[in-house]
């Protein structure tokens, strides 16, 4: 709907669904956003996050040195453009990424220069980490071995959902993750017995795994007030690994006290590595350099099959033939259709109406039944 330049006028594809993390953040104070906008990451992975439309008007704006009329801009805009520009000046106002004034635009100040140090290059800030030096001795981890940890710890807490109430899982998440899945609605427990998944947990297992990620993220930043954590400081660390490089170790020497001790609870998610609790370097996972991107946040294999693809076959008295080793799949493939038998690297199982029956009790719909299968097959 904005003009790559003043003298054209285009139109781009409808705005997709907004982030969720957007949503909390436009619920901020201006002061939080302020102090969040000081550091360059931040503002980066922030702009990440926008739509497409929001995206360009910041970068239309972005080297102004003034404000612009409000009509000049307006004159870029198609009419059929109209109502989503306007939509897309709301959320950079809620975000006070743009002030409130219907006259003229400019970007906030503080957004703008740390945007620009941002991409630029500019500042000694180490707001996007301080680099550890490298030893020789004791190199730091493998992108395969960060994987194999990352996935290690995710699927413990996927594991332990889809199994509660049978006792039958390879591990069992810290405290505080449990904390969290019970605060997040996604675990109950009822008169003090053990933790049971619940019907949104259901839901949540068969989203994608960075949908799954910011679902116990936006929980984790809920609760810091109560946890008296300085939530500029958790957003800004947060911000921070999804900009960092994968396979390199970081020093911890930069970190505010809130931030350090976030690190357990990344390590408990599977986001950081670290060779020891007090250790003073650590290594972000694929889970926290993708926060922002659109990349895939876990590999798609490790330590199982070497099949880029899984295969799942359909047949007419709806019997279903599974071709994947992959336990974590099974264990959400059971939650919909009833396992006859299992085979090094293959599950036959069968759709009956109790197994749906289950499911739909569960919270589960055709849709999201569908679209994980769809999942497994593309893996």
């Amino acid at each position: 709907m904005v003009a790559a330049n003043p003298t054209e006028v285009v139109d781009i594809a409808p705005e997709p669904h907004a982030h969720a993390l957007l949503a909390f953040l436009q619920s901020q104070s201006q002061n939080t956003l302020s102090r969040l906008y000081q550091k360059p990451s931040s503002c980066l992975s922030i702009f990440r996050l926008l739509g497409p439309l929001e995206r360009q008007i910041v970068m239309n704006l972005l080297w102004l040195d003034s404000a612009i009329p409000t009509p000049t801009v307006m004159a870029w805009v198609t009419r059929k453009g109209r109502t989503p520009f306007d939509a897309s000046l709301v959320i950079l106002s809620k975000l006070h990424i743009l002030p409130n004034s219907p006259t003229r635009l400019a970007l906030n100040p503080t957004f703008k220069n740390s945007l620009r140090q941002a991409i630029t290059g500019g500042g000694t800030s180490g707001s996007f980490g301080v680099p550890a030096e490298k030893d020789d001795n004791d190199p730091a981890p493998s992108v395969e071995k960060l994987d194999a940890y990352a996935l290690e710890r995710w699927e413990t807490i996927l594991h332990y959902m889809v199994s509660s109430g049978s006792g039958r899982y390879p591990a069992k998440p810290s405290q505080a993750v449990l904390l969290l899945l019970q605060r997040s609605g996604l675990m109950t427990s009822i008169h003090g017995s053990a933790l049971q998944i619940t019907s949104s947990g259901f839901q949540f297992l068969l989203h994608a795994p960075h949908t799954q990620l910011w679902e116990l993220l936006l929980q984790y930043l809920h609760m810091a007030e109560e946890r008296q954590m300085d939530l500029v400081e958790v957003l800004s660390f947060l911000f921070m690994l999804s900009t960092m490089e994968l396979g390199r170790e970081y020093s911890v020497e930069r970190l505010s006290g809130t931030q350090v001790g976030m690190l357990e609870d990344l390590r408990d998610y599977g986001m950081i590595w670290q060779r020891r609790p007090a250790s003073r370097r650590f290594s972000p996972t694929r889970l926290a350099t993708t926060l922002t991107s659109s990349a895939p946040p876990l590999p798609t294999t490790v330590g199982s099959s070497t099949q880029s693809q899984g295969f799942i076959v359909l047949e007419t008295n709806y019997r279903i033939y599974a071709y994947t080793d992959n336990p974590l799949q099974i264990a959400i493939l059971n939650l919909f259709i009833t396992l006859k038998s299992r085979f090094p690297n293959l599950v036959v199982g069968i759709l009956t109406r109790e197994s749906v029956k289950k499911a739909l009790t569960n919270g589960i719909t055709a849709d999201q039944a569908s679209s994980h299968t769809i999942r497994l097959v593309n893996r």
